[in-house]
This record gives C-alpha cells, structure tokens and sequence, in this order.
C-alpha cells in the first residue's frame, strides 16, 4: 500500500462508479429483509445545490448506510419538488422555456448530489413537473372529488394587477405586489378547495401520538390547527334591523367578559356589511381600502387598527339598558368564527387599541391577583393573564374557566324570536385548502367546463391532462389563459365544445404524496397499496423546521384523503420527524457597505486580531456577524468548490462534527482543514496499521491488547446510540476519541502478537464505524486492509457486551470540599477498601498530618469525600 496522502477527488470518484455498476443502493421491493424508509425532504431544482442541502443530505445517508449495515432493506429516494414559480420568473427573465430551466437545473443538481457519494436509489428518482407523476396526481384528484374531498368556491384572494396573478400571502409586502410593486387588490374569486377542515379534529388528537416529532413542531401544528371552544351568542339590534338581519351573530371564546364589551366589529366581507354598503359610498370606499391590505393574519395584526361606523347598535345581551355601536373594522376576518366579535378592550390587545383609536369605554372585568379592585385600571396594555371576575354581576369572584361555564349557561336558558341566545360550539383555525393558482407551470387541474353540464370532472382514461409547449411569457397572466387551442375540449359528459379548467394546483400538492410514490413510482395507479402500505410510514424524515407546518400538515392530510380513496392503509405519513439547524457564516462588507463573497478574500490573524482584505487590491473589508447562508448577503460557499478542493468526505464530516445536528452549525475554512487532516490522520495510520505483520487471534487477552478491545467496543456502543438518536456530533466525537486510543497503541507497539491482533481488529471495526459518515475513505481504508468486498455491503460489528464492564474505576478524592487526588480501584471495591485506600493517598495523609478524619462520605461511583 502506498503512503502518500490520500487522493480524495480520485479515489470518490472511482468507489462511486463501482457502487453504481453494482447497484448497491438499489432497493427491491421483494426483499425479504426488515424494511426501513429513510427520506429527506427534497428539493426544489434552483440550480445548484448548497451547503443546507449537504447537510440535509449527508444526515439521512447515515442513517440510510447504518441502517442496511444494521441488516435492514432500506429505501433511500430522490426526487425533484420541480413543479413552481422560479421557472416561470427565469422563463420571462431569461427567455427560456420553464420545461428547460427546470430539467437544466436538475442535471446540474443530480450531479453534484451524485459527487457527495449518497447512497440513493436512482432508479426511483423521479421529477414533480414530470408527466408520469403529474398524471397520478390528476387520478388522485379525481378521486379526492369523486369522495367529496375536493370543492369549488368562491373566495377572497390577493390580487396583483399588473401580473394578473394571485399572490400567496407572503407574496404581498406592505401592501404590494413582490416582484411588480403594485398596489393589490382583494378579489373574489372561484377557486378549488381540498376538505382539510373536515379533518381538523383527527389531525389535532393524533398528533400526542407522534412522539418522534419534534415538540416544538407538534405544538406549531397545534396552533395552526387552533381549537377554540367557545359560545355563539347572538346580539338583538336596537331599533329596526337591517333588511335580511334579524340579529347579529358572533363566536367568542371568552363569554366571561361580556360585560366589559363596549362595541361591536364586523369584517369588511360580512353579509350585514354588503347589505350597508348599498348607497353608502363611504362605507364602500373603507371597505375597498380594507380590501387593499392583503388576507394573511399577520397583515392585519400588525395593520392600524381602523373602523367604520355603521350607525347601527345592538342591545347588551347582559346589561339591560345598554347599547353597543357597530363597526365595520379592518382587523376582523370573515373565514374566522362568524366574521363578526364583540371587543373588550380591557382584555385584548386589537380591541383596546380599537377602542382607543375611536375614544370607546374600556371596562375592566377580570382582576389579577393582588390587585385593588377599586383603582385597577387599564390603559395601553390590556390584561389577559388568569384572575378572578369583578364589575360582572353574578360573575364576581369566579374564576375565567367558571365564568365561563356560568355565562354559557345564563344565555343559553334564554331566548331570541324563539331561539337560543347562546349555543357552545368549537372552532378550529384551520381553514379548507385553497388549491387554484393562475399559473402555468403546475399540475392542470382535471376538469371542463361546459355551458350545458357546468363544471365536469375528465374522465380518467383521458389523462393526463397535459401541459402544452408552445406557451408564452412576453405578457402578464396565465399563459393557459390565452393559448389558442389548448383550453378547448369536448366536454367529457356531452360531447359538446367545452373549456379546460386553466388554474393549475398549489405546488404544495406536489410534496403532499410524494413519499407515497417513492414506494412504487413505475407503477400505473398512484400508489401500489400493498407496496405503500409495507414501506410506509417513514422512518425517518429529515428536512427544515421552514416546513413544520404547511407542508406535513397537508401531508398528514393527504395521507387521511388517500386512505379514504383506497390508495393506501394508514393516516400519518412520518412516523419519526428530525428538523435539522441552517449552515451559517460570516458577513464582509467593503468601505462602500457592499457585500462581499468569502471567495473573494484572505484573512490574517486571529481570534480578535483576525482581519479579511480583498484579494484584488488588497483593501480592508468589514468581518460582520454571522448569518444564514444567502446570495443576497454573498455569504455563501460552493459545495462544489469544497468537494473538488478536499473531497466529499471531508464536508460530510465537518457538517456532522461541528454542532448538534438540530442547531445550526457555523461553517469556517479552519473547521474544514481540520476534517480534511483527520481524513489524511485515518488514512497515515491504516498505512502504518498495514505494514505490521498480520496476526492470529491470542487465547487471551490482557494488558493493553485488552485496553485496545475494550475502547473500540465502547466506541462501538456509543456509535450505535448516537447514530439511532441522530446525535451524530456526539458519534464524530466518540471515533475522534478512538482515532487517538488507536493511534497511541499502535506508536508504542513493539510487536506484541496480542496488541497488534487487536489494533488489526479493531481498525476493521473502526472502518466500518466511520463508514457511514465518510463511505469513499472507508471503501479506500477497506480494501487496503486486504478485506474482500465493499464495506457498503459490510455487515456492522457485532458487540461484545462483557467488554463494556469496567474492572476498574476512578473517582476524584476531595478533603474539604476541594479536589486533591485522584482514586483507582476495583469497580466492585467496597466503601471500606474506598476509604482504606483514599485514607493511603499521599496528599491525603499530608493534609490529615496524622489526625483521623472528622467524616468520610463515598458517593458509589462518582466520589469521595473527607472531611478533615
């Protein structure tokens, strides 16, 4: 074996195409062995793959590698979440048709992916914007229809005028278009919606049984969920109603305080508002302004809180004699409770701003503990906290949750023209999914529209529906909108001329089934169900917290529709959930406050003294804090650059060493360099290994060929921990720890037979520990250590239990509260044979001077203690 330094980008390369002329990582359904499915979340083809990625990536391929050494027939896929509106931005941009850009971007990605030495299978590999997929999703739909899943409605929707597009919420930004910078516009328009709300209460209980999920996402899930039990309650008006009004109905969660409400606030899409706007120009205009600021929750939030008075007043449902004024105001949402509260100012942070705005009481009714009855007051802050009823009549002195119950039950016992005041109800945030978007670029929805038959689901074997080619982006809008022949059909039902449904699917519909693809993706139906239900759920799923909830939760919620169409057997999709932490980096700025790329520079000294100069013109730049990697802010690094510079073993090692995989991990050139020496250490000791004399087996073992056994064994078992629980820090770090025990035996070996059988020994175990994080190296250190085989097909150590068991323990001996020695003896010594021997220590007996001790205090393998 040659001792020169190890050549990564040449010995990568070779183990990868023998891996793929083997098909190693190709999985077979028929195998008999245990199954395991490992998957992280894939990725959108932008162009080029990151740093995120490699860490994304590298984590599931240890947990894919271990688990098939581990005896298990794993499924480790990749794909393409291809389908969106980047490509439909670089088509206008660039003047490339989005098919192109995306299949371009994916070539580019599939390679780079490939040079990071992934264990994947292939031949699975399949992209969202592909027709084969695309064409089950459609099925999939039909079905979701067919069982009632799938709806047509209108809704309110942000509208871009100048794009002629809908805008997600997060597209709107202080009111305007992202990319066009116009001011937007609510619409109501006719979109397709999926049942998801019909499952808000299965989704919500079943997520206490995820308890491989992440807490912190089960508890976003939940509040995206948001149940709310609570009491609607309806409200008489004072005087004549409005035509088609007899009362006004609203849903409250707090009846506990009615009798600090002070008014009313309908949303701008309330029925009762429609009906007041009709002659009133004013009204109309607050209205259309309110329509302006965008639909998402935390828009209206943060927005001004503003109203309209309507004139109208309802009568006090608990304080006779009281009227409370109607507004209609720009915080209320109509697809919440019944579009219309009741505010108390004194309890909630909207309605005491409202009431601030426009001088309306503010009537405190819950008091916090220890406070005066007779001067607590409230002025900007509202109170929400837990605390007893007070200025409420025969609430006083209860608690909230007793008030509660106590209100309901007052107004339920009571009657407005015969029915109920009041009715207990729960609510749930979570509202159908609007899955219409005016794009091109996105699965067509599978429907006609016909004058005669209305709206008509195509009939199955027509599909796919098939996006047209010839499409262009010179001008604003839907490209399927205006094509001259591709919305034109024959209505499936009647045969007459008919028009193709020209709203494509939400792309989050395209990640929704995905996984349940994987399992069967040759297959002419969208799942194999009795494939599906074998491989699923997911064992492990790994991807960005950015996901926790959108995503899995429409996952969750397709799984539950494909359930109830007969694609699969199961409701959940993710049996275990690991969010890994983002890849960050420093920030450059130069004199002119431009960002600067890392590329760009060299750095001098360090710690504080550590400076960064340009490399053409050598000036000073700013070193700032440390950020998620961005283009933006240039602080980000070519995963390509660092494989062609050090190899992929060593960026794999690095992102699995520096931090706790759920925490973000810093990424510095110097942590680099130090991966890329341990790779060279590895590869200097297998040599030095090799040129000792092979060995057979000693009858016994003791002294430091024992030493040897029992540290890599301990290695092992704490490998085998860390990587089941994805601590893959702490596993880098045990095999750092044997890296030194190996590399310390074998310096001082002198040809003991015993000794070197057990570095032999153990460097075959060491090999295959470290072969999941780094495989090209361990199929390099493999072969040179004269094993037949890959290490990939490699079965895991087995571990040798009884070498755990410590014959001896060392405890730190304490006089007087401070450390003075430390004790080794027998790990079945007795308290007697302790105290004997820490009573012999020498700077014991110094400090003792000949007196006995006062007290000796032995913690059973941890400590002791004398008092002197």
């Amino acid at each position: 074996m040659a001792t020169e330094r190890y050549n990564a980008r040449e010995a990568e390369a070779r183990w990868q195409g023998v891996w793929d002329e083997k098909e190693i990582f190709r999985t077979r359904n028929d195998n008999p062995k245990p199954k395991y499915y490992v998957l992280e979340m894939f990725p959108y083809p932008s162009g080029r793959i990151h740093m995120g990625h490699v860490r994304n990536y590298t984590m599931g391929d240890v947990v894919a590698r271990y688990k098939r050494a581990r005896g298990f027939n794993v499924l480790h896929p990749m794909g393409w979440d291809a389908f969106g509106m980047p490509a439909e931005n670089a088509a206008m941009q660039n003047k490339v048709h989005p098919k192109d850009w995306t299949y371009e971007n994916i070539a580019t990605m599939r390679a780079q992916l490939k040079s990071m030495g992934l264990s994947l299978d292939w031949h699975r590999e399949f992209a969202t914007c592909d027709v084969d997929y695309y064409t089950q999703q459609q099925h999939l739909f039909l079905d979701f229809l067919k069982a009632g899943l799938v709806y047509r409605k209108q809704s309110k929707v942000n509208w871009d005028p100048v794009d002629q597009t809908v805008l997600a919420n997060e597209q709107v930004i202080d009111g305007r278009g992202w990319r066009s910078g116009a001011l937007v516009e609510q619409r109501e328009l006719t979109q397709w919606f999926f049942r998801i709300s019909d499952f808000s209460e299965d989704l919500l209980s079943a997520i206490d049984d995820l308890d491989r999920w992440p807490d912190k996402v089960r508890t976003m899930q939940r509040n995206w969920i948001g149940r709310s039990e609570g009491l609607k309650v309806l409200f008489e008006f004072d005087g004549e109603a409005p035509a088609g009004h007899d009362t006004l109905e609203i849903f409250t969660t707090r009846p506990d305080t009615l009798f600090g409400a002070s008014f009313m606030a309908l949303s701008p899409d309330h029925p009762l508002t429609a009906t007041l706007m009709d002659g009133n120009p004013e009204l109309s205009a607050f209205v259309e302004e309110c329509r302006r600021m965008g639909t998402s929750v935390a828009t209206l939030e943060t927005a001004e809180k503003r109203g309209f008075d309507t004139g109208l007043r309802v009568r006090h449902p608990v304080l006779e004699g009281e009227t409370l004024p109607v507004y209609v105001a720009n915080f209320i949402l109509m697809d919440y409770g019944t579009g219309a509260i009741f505010g108390c100012p004194a309890h909630d942070q909207r309605d005491l701003d409202f009431a601030n705005t426009y001088g309306l009481p503010v009537r405190p009714v819950v008091l916090p503990p220890e406070a005066d009855a007779d001067t607590f007051a409230i002025e900007t802050e509202p109170f929400t906290g837990e605390g007893t009823l007070f200025n409420s009549d025969f609430l006083n002195g209860l608690s909230i949750a007793d008030a509660k119950d106590a209100m309901a039950r007052h107004l339920e016992e009571r009657t407005l023209n015969g029915t109920p005041q009041a009715k207990r109800e729960i609510n749930y945030r979570l509202r159908d999914w609007g899955i219409s978007r005016q794009r091109y670029w996105g699965c067509p929805i599978p429907v006609v529209h016909c004058e005669d038959c209305g709206v008509v689901p195509e009939k199955a074997e027509n599909l796919p529906v098939r996006l047209p080619d010839d499409v262009t982006f010179d001008v604003p809008g839907n490209p399927l909108d205006r094509h001259p022949t591709w919305n034109q059909c024959s209505c499936p039902s009647c045969g007459k001329p008919a028009r193709r449904e020209t709203d494509t699917m939400d792309t989050f519909v395209d990640s929704s089934w995905y996984f349940a693809r994987f399992t069967a993706p040759w297959h002419d139906r969208p799942t194999e169900p009795d494939t599906a239900d074998a491989w699923l759920p997911v064992d492990q799923y790994i991807g960005g917290i950015e996901h926790a909830i959108l995503h899995l939760l429409y996952s969750r919620f397709f799984t539950r529709a494909m359930k109830e169409t007969g694609h699969l057997s199961l409701k959940e999709p993710f049996k275990g959930l690991f969010t890994q932490g983002m890849v960050v980096h420093e920030t450059y700025k130069d004199a002119d406050g431009q960002w600067v790329n890392p590329a760009d520079l060299r750095f001098e000294g360090d710690g504080a003294d550590r400076k960064a100069f340009l490399l053409e013109g050598d000036a000073e730049v700013t070193i700032g804090s440390i950020e998620k990697m961005s283009k933006s802010k240039k602080n980000t690094i070519d995963p390509t650059d660092i494989m062609n510079s050090y190899g992929a073993d060593t960026a794999r090692w690095f992102m699995l060493s520096d931090s706790p995989p759920d925490r973000d991990v810093i990424w510095t050139e110097s942590g680099v360099e130090g991966a890329h020496r341990f790779v060279q250490r590895v590869w200097r000791l297998v040599a030095e290994l090799k040129a000792s004399a092979a060995t057979d087996k000693p009858a016994s073992m003791d002294g430091e060929a024992l030493a040897v056994q029992k540290a890599v064994h301990k290695t092992l078992a704490s490998v085998e921990k860390d990587i089941e629980g994805l601590r893959f820090n702490r596993a880098v770090a045990a095999l750092y720890e044997l890296t030194n025990t190996l590399s310390s035996a074998l310096a001082k070996n002198k040809g003991d037979s015993a000794v070197t059988w057990a570095l032999q020994d153990g460097f075959l175990i060491f090999v295959r520990l470290f072969a999941p994080m780094m495989p090209h190296l361990a199929e390099e250190c493999w072969q040179a250590l004269g094993q037949d085989g890959l290490v990939s097909e490699a079965e895991w150590p087995e571990l040798d239990e009884s070498l755990l068991v410590e014959d001896e323990i060392t405890l730190p001996v304490q006089v007087n509260g401070k450390k003075r020695a430390d004790l080794t003896v027998a790990a079945n010594a007795t308290q007697d044979d302790i105290e004997t021997a820490a009573l012999a220590l020498e700077p014991v007996q110094r400090i003792l001077d000949g007196k006995a001790p006062r007290k000796i205090i032995v913690v059973p393998k941890r400590i002791v203690n004398i008092v002197a």
